[in-house]
């Protein structure tokens, strides 16, 4: 069992747990976008990179805003809290980049393995590329936030330093 060592990761934990149920929910049981356990007759899915963000791009007028919005940033912005949260919780995950991006990855697979198998929406390659960048643009979050933290711990030192000599 994980143990936790500091009061960030207890918090990270709570906020993990609840990113991953809301996500479970908006996944596979909201009715948003045809999702939803054997929400669709048939089988429907897409195996060919780029195919569907082409359409989303150059399509843009035609889909409508919200559809663009939903579907190439809402990847994107799903999966950041999945990037920053997890190497607050996981160590592997903070020294390496690579463990979050191939978490990130994984977990994403998952979920389109199950929305295809379970007819849950459709399988869609993109999302998965969409969904890791996601992960990793949450991860250069969480370490420019952990720099900024730094930074700022160093000047508060410097400057008990410099009260205590003069």
């Amino acid at each position: 069992m994980a143990q936790y060592k500091t009061r960030n990761q207890k918090i990270g934990w709570i906020l993990f747990a609840a990113y991953l149920l809301a996500l479970i929910y908006l996944m596979f049981f909201s009715d948003m976008e045809q999702r939803g356990l054997g929400a669709k007759t048939e089988y429907t899915y897409n195996l060919k990179p780029f195919v569907e963000i082409k359409r989303y791009i150059f399509s843009a007028r035609q889909i409508g805003f919200k559809g663009v919005l939903l579907n190439i940033y809402g990847n994107i912005l799903g999966f950041m809290p999945f990037g920053f949260i997890l190497p607050v919780i996981s160590t592997r995950c903070r020294e390496h980049w690579f463990n979050t991006v191939i978490c990130a990855y994984l977990l994403s697979y998952g979920i389109e393995m199950v929305q295809l198998i379970f007819r849950a929406g459709s399988c869609d390659v993109d999302d998965i590329i969409l969904n890791t960048l996601g992960g990793a643009l949450g991860y250069v979050i969480f370490r420019y936030v952990l720099y900024r933290r730094k930074r700022r711990y160093m000047r508060r030192i410097a400057l008990k330093r410099n009260r205590s000599r003069g």
